[in-house]
């Protein structure tokens, strides 16, 4: 049986040891219509299937060496004492450039589920505690980032109501390993 809990930074080593492992199957492309002029299509393209190993960009114990996480919310998802999964909200921070200043909005900051627990709803009970727990803090939307090489996150943040609001094809422009992927930022009005 699943548990969720929300947690406090004590968790970190255990959230940490949370896969964030994606199964890339497809991309979705970003078409330029007239070079931008006429807009941005975004279509699905099968690519040669892959796993993208997210962890090495995100590490929970790293948290504090560079943000204030005094406002942040953390929450993990157990089978027994085994953590299956896990997530965290950033609320008003200094200095966090996905908030630009705004005090009235979130970032989902992170959301994994380990690999054998993936459509098992962990990721929905999870993403169900951080929507509630940023409404009980008064925020009025989060907002989440993705890759185009993410489907099924796209496709999960889509499915809860949230709505593509930025497309930055050259934000990881100057990180070799990660130049082509293009950075997605969701809305979800709270």
């Amino acid at each position: 049986m699943i548990t969720f809990k929300e947690m406090d930074k004590t968790c970190f080593p255990m959230y940490d040891q949370v896969t964030q492992n994606v199964e890339i199957k497809s991309e979705y492309k970003v078409k330029r219509v007239n070079n931008g002029l006429g807009g941005l299509v975004l279509e699905e393209e099968p690519v040669t299937p892959r796993i993208k190993d997210l962890s090495v960009y995100d590490r929970a114990c790293d948290y504090e060496k560079d943000f204030d996480i005094t406002n942040w919310r953390v929450y993990m998802a157990f089978d027994g004492e085994v953590p299956v999964g896990a997530l965290t909200v950033a609320g008003t921070t200094p200095n966090l450039f996905m908030l630009n200043g705004r005090t009235d909005a979130c970032v989902l900051w992170d959301l994994r589920v380990a690999d054998a627990y993936k459509h098992q709803g962990v990721g929905q009970g999870l993403f169900d505690l951080a929507k509630a727990g940023a409404q009980k803090d008064g925020y009025k939307q989060m907002i989440i980032e993705c890759q185009s090489n993410n489907v099924p996150a796209c496709n999960f943040y889509q499915k809860q109501g949230s709505v593509l609001g930025k497309i930055d094809m050259y934000a990881y422009y100057n990180d070799p390993e990660v130049r082509d992927d293009v950075q997605l930022i969701w809305y979800l009005d709270l």
